[in-house]
């Protein structure tokens, strides 16, 4: 895997390890604020089989406030250009809504924007990731992080069928836009304005965003509905939940985890992709290699 190419294993999904340098988010906030802590962390995400290193310098957190350009750029562009100095091949992803912050990752050496509002939230998002050929994450997003779960979470008619028409619709936009469609990945968006049923629907249901055709990303790590379903508060405790759906993941043939502990969702899908490719044969008939061409 070289920094220009991101190539998804054949025989099972990609682990993409989270690295919060926030003071806030729900699960690890302070803990990566420090550049070297982040980049110790990032060391060690590796060692234990991240494929994805994902930068967030802004909590999207339900109530979280936003965070100015220049702060998360302060708080994640030394981090991701040290990751890269380091590492010449790791993907390093920038999980940020705005354009001002992914050109400056992109400089620093990511290659992969992770927008939580599928190009919405700012008009130029979509030219940055356009003319730099990275790869893009579109997620599906009700409300923001300040609102999207007041009153508990928002009503849907029917959440699989709503995710899948936003999906579709987010990413013509983005090919409308001068985005490759081989360069992006489709994400459901676990958490994000929904309840804790409608979480485990769509779960229940991800094959229906595996056939959208293309790479289906998948985070679901320590969430609060995952607490509600156990009666866990902590999310440092959720580890156990989160682990049951990186393996219900892996069996639906999503090709990308989201997760916080890396080394135990490695071991987990490992052995879920060994059982669903149980009697296909040897790794070149499993589900190909998918390539996400980067400029």
């Amino acid at each position: 895997m070289s920094a220009a190419t991101l190539t998804l294993p054949a025989a099972r999904p990609a682990i993409m390890g989270i690295l919060n340098v926030t003071p806030d988010s729900f699960s690890d906030g302070g803990e990566y604020l420090d550049p070297k802590a982040a980049v110790a962390r990032a060391e060690a995400m590796i060692a234990e089989g991240a494929d994805i290193i994902d930068v967030g310098p802004e909590s999207t957190r339900p109530g979280a406030d936003p965070v100015p350009a220049a702060e998360q750029i302060r708080r994640a562009v030394p981090v991701i250009h040290a990751i890269r100095e380091r590492n010449e091949r790791v993907v390093i992803s920038i999980d940020t809504r705005l354009a001002d912050v992914a050109r400056e990752a992109i400089a620093a050496g990511a290659t992969m924007v992770n927008d939580v509002s599928a190009l919405q939230d700012d008009p130029d998002m979509a030219a940055v990731v356009a003319s730099s050929g990275v790869t893009v994450v579109l997620m599906h997003r009700r409300g923001t992080p300040a609102d999207m779960q007041n009153g508990g979470g928002p009503h849907y008619h029917d959440v699989v069928a709503e995710i899948e028409q936003f999906l579709r619709q987010r990413r013509d936009d983005a090919v409308r836009r001068g985005i490759d469609a081989s360069r992006i990945i489709l994400d459901p968006g676990i958490g994000f304005g929904k309840r804790t049923e409608h979480n485990l629907m769509i779960l229940r249901h991800l094959d229906r965003f595996v056939a959208l055709g293309h790479p289906l990303l998948v985070g679901a790590s320590r969430k609060q509905f995952i607490g509600a379903v156990l009666g866990i508060e902590a999310p440092e405790r959720r580890e156990v939940g989160s682990l049951a759906c990186a393996a219900v993941a892996t069996l639906a043939g999503a090709a990308i985890l989201r997760v916080h502990a890396v080394r135990t969702s490695f071991e987990t899908v490992r052995v879920c992709a060994a059982i669903r490719h149980a009697g296909m044969g040897e790794v070149h008939h499993q589900r190909p290699a998918e390539k996400l061409e980067n400029r």
